[in-house]
Parts: C-alpha cells; sequence; structure tokens
C-alpha cells in the first residue's frame, strides 16, 4: 500500500474517519533518527494492509503536530476509530514498530 501524506487539509478524511487502524509518522527531513525510521515505516507499509500508513512533515504541518503533542521526533501515533490508541516516541526498530501495530 502506499504512505498517505497527511496535511491538516485531509487529516480528517485520510486517519480519522479511516476504516482501519492508522500508524502516523510524524518526521522531518532534518531528523536523522527519522531517516532511520523512514524505511521501516516504508517497508511495513508495503508489507501490511491490516493498517493505513501515513506521513506527516512536522516542518510543514505544524498544527498537526501540536494538535498531537508532538515534542520529540520521529514520534509515531496509533489511530484507531478515530481515537489515539498508543504513541512511541524515538527511533524503535521494525521489530517493535510492529509489535506497536499489533
Amino acid at each position: 500500500m502506499a504512505i498517505t501524506v497527511l496535511t491538516k487539509d485531509n487529516f480528517e478524511a485520510e486517519a480519522v474517519k479511516s476504516d482501519r487502524p492508522v500508524l502516523i509518522d510524524f518526521w522531518a527531513p532534518w531528523c536523522g533518527p527519522c531517516r532511520m525510521l523512514s524505511p521501516i515505516v516504508d517497508e511495513i507499509a508495503e508489507e501490511t494492509d491490516s493498517v493505513k500508513v501515513c506521513k506527516v512533515n512536522v516542518d510543514e504541518e505544524g498544527e498537526l503536530a501540536v494538535r498531537f503533542g508532538v515534542m520529540s521526533i520521529p514520534t509515531l501515533i496509533l489511530m484507531q476509530n478515530g481515537e489515539v490508541k498508543d504513541t512511541s516516541v524515538g527511533y524503535i526498530s521494525k521489530e517493535e514498530v510492529l509489535e506497536f501495530i499489533g
């Protein structure tokens, strides 16, 4: 599955109203740990249909970062039925991401 880039304009339709759990990666291009986590998130998007995988560039979508209280990146947020189910801050391995999404 392709990764959906979230903006404040499409967030409601793509994340809140999704019929599947949504994994959101809050990142920035200048962030080293984000660049390490990004290929893992990309792989998971390709390998699983059980979650919708999305990314938010915090430099471009600061409003969404503030809305979710993102203070450090990378931050992964797992949403289900429009609600935040879990949050992970910092780099984690692929196994840990898979465990995070259940």
